[in-house]
């Protein structure tokens, strides 16, 4: 039972009423003893007082002070973090759909692998986060705005087609644009709801080949800084994959630096993915820390619980063993 906190600690007062009546039992105990010793003649002693049990008569007493002390954490009112389901969040799915998608160093293509991740990915978030979908190769499409149905973000990965050239940079800016186009709209009183951007690709941007420029990668990740929309990106492949081209084997080696450098300039987190499992497994993990977020919530009634059953047994056992309540 982790506890994180307490809502009304003043209630720990109450220790000091608990822990009296553990002294003034033992004291009662004690003079009890010595009144009994007053008789000199042990037979009699032996005769009119009635046999008591050894220290099991002391267990009523026990489960007294521990049901207290039990009962009154539940009254200071504990707090524990759980993990909820998010109400409101924007996510965009931003795919690499350039040729180089198509090697088979991960099988039976990266493109292939990506689309199955990205659908199961889709398919496990919880149904309070809008999701999109973006494919950029040589432009960036948007091809499903943010929304809570599944069906069409699925339908439209299983749909990708490559295209050639890579320009990461314009892939980020629509996203922005679509997240701030969606959230101009549902924002509401309380604002915009939390956006983050998931970025897969496998490769280095080539539209421009500087990263810096004014529709680079690298400019994007500074503007989706400054608007608080972190970078998820999901470096996919490895380092040997080829395509033919034009009867040629092109190696189309992954650029982990770049999107390593995305991540940081956005604020957001980098991975790396050279197996179909792998990133399976990468799309899983941030499923739950998309769909998720921690809270704190009212942790007492495990201890009221606790504390009433623990004073139930104390009554128990005084009757079993004393013929009487505590």
């Amino acid at each position: 039972m982790s506890i994180s906190g307490f809502t009304s600690p003043w209630w720990f007062l109450l220790l000091i009423v608990v822990a009296a009546v553990a002294v003034g039992y033992v004291l009662a105990v004690r003079a009890r003893r010595k009144h009994t010793m007053r008789f000199t003649n042990l037979e009699l002693l032996d005769r009119v007082a009635p046999r008591r049990p050894g220290r099991v008569r002391h267990v009523p007493a026990v489960l007294l002070v521990v049901s207290l002390t039990l009962l009154t954490v539940a009254l200071a009112g504990p707090t524990a973090e759980q993990q909820v389901p998010r109400n409101r969040a924007t996510v965009m799915l931003v795919m690499d759909t350039s040729l180089s998608m198509e090697a088979t160093d991960v099988e039976p293509t990266r493109l292939r692998a990506a689309q199955d991740a990205a659908q199961s990915f889709a398919d496990g978030l919880t149904p309070g986060v809008n999701l999109g979908l973006i494919s950029f190769a040589g432009t960036a499409t948007v091809l499903v705005a943010p929304t809570t149905e599944r069906a069409g973000v699925v339908e439209a990965i299983d749909n990708l087609k490559l295209a050639q050239s890579t320009a990461t940079g314009e892939g980020i800016f629509a996203a922005l644009q679509s997240i701030e186009s969606f959230s101009a709209v549902v924002g509401g009183a309380e604002g915009p709801p939390p956006s983050r951007i998931v970025l897969m690709t496998d490769g280095k941007q080539t539209v421009p080949q500087d990263e810096y420029a004014p529709r680079g990668a690298y400019t994007a990740a500074g503007a989706a800084e400054q608007k608080d929309i972190p970078i998820t990106t999901i470096s996919f492949g490895t380092s040997y994959g080829t395509v033919e081209i034009e009867g040629q084997q092109v190696p189309v080696e992954v650029d982990d630096s770049s999107m390593r450098e995305i991540a940081r300039l956005s604020g957001g987190d980098f991975y790396k993915a050279a197996t179909a499992e792998q990133l399976r497994q990468v799309y899983a993990d941030l499923g739950e820390q998309i769909g998720y977020e921690t809270e704190e919530v009212e942790a007492s009634r495990p201890w009221v619980v606790l504390g009433t059953l623990t004073l139930l047994a104390a009554a128990g056992s005084s009757l079993l063993i004393g013929q009487r309540l505590p």
